[in-house]
């Protein structure tokens, strides 16, 4: 009896297999979602990847969609992710004891959490999959920042090389180099990165960096030319208001002898040009006074806009000086063969009449018109110059048949942009 029953003490081995193979069980269950939980997260770092690169890129409806996707998928991942732990809570599988419910509820609660695991796994690569299209497009733009930013540094050195080069000439650029000064903080920008300030604005801020430092360059290599240029304009000018008052001291003998031959509305117009002429070069020497100035204090504008000013003054000022001269050669080219204009002007209106009359039996009344009206022009001027006696108005006349004549070539520019 004895030995069988120390044979029966085999019930107690038969128990603890039984409890070991539950333990086995358990342990295998416990490896394997671990394993899953480990896939998991590798597969979710690769996908948190994705996403900033995605997120870096672009800020779309179907960008913020699938942000959006994600974070769904994060909150479900991360509930498995505590239901695993919780799972592996349940018993610890290498304690010397362990009651039969506890291991058999670990290893339950294990084969759940791995099954969980590969589900949220087979969603993450769904997801992936679906993400790849944006991905590969944000990688195209990914590659477009590195030699964005490379183009955009390399202008900047450019432009600070090209500033140092006009400093070394004497030159102080002030405002190019406030303007080059101002581009730090964008530059800063450029070197945090994509990840900071994502891929759209630093591909538009290396851009607008390029744009800009690659225009204070040219301006800083083009401002010794400019210099030289302003004080070459600056002795022409100075040298055209020396002629201009050289010319002035002849514009009134010249009115002189058109008032001692000519009745006055010849040349009543002209009376106020020597005045003209004074102020016009005082007012340029003026103006010239503030170019030097802006010119050696490096205001390259305000001496350019001051040297405009006094062009446009000299060339005002030479036309009226000219319109004297001229008046006198005409008035008395006119006095001595009057018939020369009105040759010239009855000459003008027949061209055009051909013109107006070539193929055509009766004249386009926009043609006739106007040249009807001139023709009773020139013959009113001829006929008011033969009744004017001793003191005819000649510029009068003068005027008159160049009206006729202006309105003979305005008909034939008509004809001819009609035919075209």
């Amino acid at each position: 009896m004895s030995g069988s029953f120390g044979s029966g003490g085999g019930r107690g081995s038969w128990w603890r297999r039984g409890n070991d193979a539950q333990r086995d069980e358990a342990v295998a269950a416990r490896d394997a979602a671990q394993l899953a939980f480990y896939d998991l997260e590798a597969a979710q770092r690769e996908a948190e990847l994705a996403v900033e690169t995605v997120r870096a890129a672009e800020d779309s409806a179907m960008v913020r969609q699938a942000l959006a996707d994600y974070r769904g998928l994060t909150e479900r991942i991360n509930q498995v992710t505590l239901g695993y732990f919780a799972a592996l809570d349940v018993a610890d599988l290498e304690a010397a004891e362990l009651a039969p419910g506890a291991v058999a509820e670990a290893r339950q609660r294990l084969a759940h959490a791995h099954q969980q695991l590969n589900a949220r796994q087979a969603e993450l690569s769904a997801y992936l999959a679906r993400l790849q299209p944006l991905v590969q497009h944000a990688e195209d733009q990914l590659a477009r920042v590195a030699p964005a930013v490379e183009q955009a540094k390399r202008e900047l050195l450019g432009a600070t090389t090209a500033l140092d080069a006009v400093r070394a000439a004497g030159l102080t650029a002030t405002e190019s180099a406030a303007r080059l000064a101002a581009l730090a903080p964008e530059l800063t920008k450029l070197n945090e990165g994509v990840t900071r300030h994502g891929i759209k604005d630093t591909l538009r801020r290396a851009a607008e960096v390029r744009r800009q430092a690659a225009q204070i360059r040219a301006e800083a290599e083009q401002l010794p030319e400019q210099a030289a240029g302003i004080d070459r304009r600056l002795a022409s000018l100075r040298t055209r208001i020396d002629a201009l008052r050289t010319r002035s001291a002849v514009v009134e003998p010249t009115l002189s002898e058109l008032r001692r031959g000519f009745a006055s509305a010849c040349w009543q117009d002209l009376q106020r040009v020597p005045l003209q002429l004074d102020e016009a070069v005082r007012s340029a020497e003026a103006r010239l006074a503030e170019a030097a100035r802006a010119r050696d204090e490096q205001r390259w504008a305000d001496a350019t806009a001051a040297l405009g000013t006094v062009r446009v003054l000299l060339d005002t000022a030479d036309g009226s000086a000219q319109a004297v001269a001229d008046r006198l050669r005409r008035l008395t080219a006119v006095a001595s063969e009057p018939t020369a204009e009105v040759e010239r002007a009855r000459f003008a209106l027949r061209d055009a009449q051909r013109l107006a009359m070539a193929g055509r039996s009766t004249p386009d009344p926009r043609h006739a018109g106007p040249l009807d009206a001139a023709v009773l022009r020139v013959d009113r001027a001829v006929a008011a110059l033969s009744a004017a006696g001793r003191h005819p108005d000649y510029w009068l006349f003068l005027t008159e048949l160049d009206g006729a004549r202006q309105a003979a070539a305005e008909v034939v520019a008509l004809i001819r942009a009609d035919a075209r």
